[in-house]
């Protein structure tokens, strides 16, 4: 039995017990069947109001910007979020309130681009519950869910704030008597992650780091994919080494062309910094803020029109071809 030495004050927003867990997934279907819809269709089925929501990618890289932009279009609410290493999807989840919840790591910040104003004022405003982690934390309790058990040890955040503000607790290690902190599992229960590949079936490809997605992918209860584009099943399986999210995990794919605009998506098109400097500048005016999401969410039908608004595919080349000048010199 292991020994509780200290306790995070934070609260808990998913149940770690990995038992019940395990019964969600015993039930799902792993039928090899197409899974293809629109990314409305998906968001319809799997986002459900007063859940938990899953972000996939990276700061603004690689992350599933057309999903963000239907759960806002489709005014889903009280959601609980993982703000893991979360920025412009972040951003556009809290223009649409779409979450009362969130486990904080990184959040309102673009990075190096700044501070969300309207994220900010959103976490400001008391409507929001929150409970801190670091990067790590969030990622160490993801891969705890995709193992199956209910907790995983680790050494960091003992003796700081974080771990005050967080549901943590240190224990006694049973076999030498240090001190490790204990991260609880989180299954999200519908998540989203943007891919470069995909078949019809959901067996997916990643180029490039992989952060912490597949352990979401393994840890979430429902995964919506966005992919770059669909290749055939007989190409998947002439290099299944490739495949990184196999389809018995994925429950909707969704083809979405430049689907991770504006952000970055690796080896494929630079972010648009402008479009994101655009989105920072107009978040100081709540009026013209509103404006904004009107015309660019949700006034368009879908992802599609967002993206001629910005510029189509005239934009889209010329950051292909940024993403292109750095790779050739020195990335990849």
């Amino acid at each position: 039995m292991f020994e509780v030495i200290a306790a995070g004050e934070g609260p808990l927003f998913m149940d770690p017990d990995a038992d019940k867990a395990r019964e969600y997934f015993h039930a799902k279907n792993r039928a090899l069947v197409s899974k293809v819809m629109t990314v409305s269709e998906a968001v319809g089925k799997f986002v459900h109001d007063g859940e938990y929501l899953a972000i996939g990618g990276f700061g603004a890289n690689r992350i599933p910007t057309a999903v963000c932009h239907e759960i806002v279009r489709q005014r889903k609410r009280n959601m609980a979020f993982a703000g893991h290493t979360s920025t412009h999807d972040f951003q556009i989840l809290a223009a649409g309130e779409v979450f009362d919840r969130c486990d904080i790591a990184y959040i309102i910040g673009l990075e190096a681009r700044g501070l969300s104003p309207n994220a900010r004022r959103y976490m400001e405003s008391g409507k929001v519950q929150s409970c801190e982690w670091t990067n790590y934390a969030m990622a160490c309790r993801l891969k705890a869910a995709a193992a199956g058990v209910s907790f995983i040890p680790a050494r960091n955040i003992l003796g700081t704030d974080t771990f005050k503000h967080s549901a943590a607790k240190v224990i006694k290690c049973p076999f030498t008597d240090e001190k490790y902190v204990i991260y609880p599992a989180l299954w999200p229960d519908v998540s989203a992650i943007h891919v470069h590949e995909s078949d019809v079936y959901g067996n997916c490809r990643i180029k490039g780091i992989s952060i912490a997605d597949l352990e979401l992918a393994r840890a979430s209860k429902r995964l919506i994919i966005t992919t770059e584009r669909l290749i055939s099943n007989d190409e998947i399986r002439s290099n299944p080494t490739a495949t990184v999210i196999p389809y018995y995990l994925v429950d909707a794919v969704c083809e979405v062309p430049y689907g991770s605009y504006p952000g970055n998506m690796p080896y494929e098109y630079f972010s648009d910094e402008d479009h994101l400097r655009l989105w920072l500048n107009v978040e100081k005016d709540l009026d013209e803020f509103k404006g904004f999401l009107d015309k660019y969410i949700y006034r368009t039908r879908d992802f599609s029109q967002y993206l001629e608004l910005c510029g189509g595919i005239e934009r889209i080349n010329q950051l292909r071809a940024i993403e292109n000048l750095i790779d050739l010199n020195g990335r990849g």
